[in-house]
């Protein structure tokens, strides 16, 4: 049995998008523990309003820019975002 707990930035990603988190977060656990622990995989996506790096607040503008900056760049690099200075 697992329970996953996935955090975001509010008003950031589609629904479709979120659909697809879950769905690969679930495949990754079941590819550990096995199908027949699927009917036990819980998964958590809670959208965050107000999100904070190193006292900066990092909003959904700010995170859709740097997904922007992101898929521009190959191969996606893969590491944390950061608030504007």
């Amino acid at each position: 049995m697992a329970l996953v707990t996935i955090d975001v930035v509010k008003d950031v990603f589609t629904p479709e998008q979120k659909q697809a988190m879950i769905e690969r977060v679930t495949e990754a656990m079941l590819s550990v523990e096995g199908e027949a622990m699927r009917q036990v995989v819980w998964v958590r996506l809670n959208e965050v309003d107000h999100w904070a790096v190193g006292g900066k607040v990092l909003d959904a503008a700010t995170v859709r820019a740097q997904m922007r900056r992101e898929d521009a760049a190959s191969p996606r690099p893969v590491g944390a975002l950061v608030a504007p200075a």
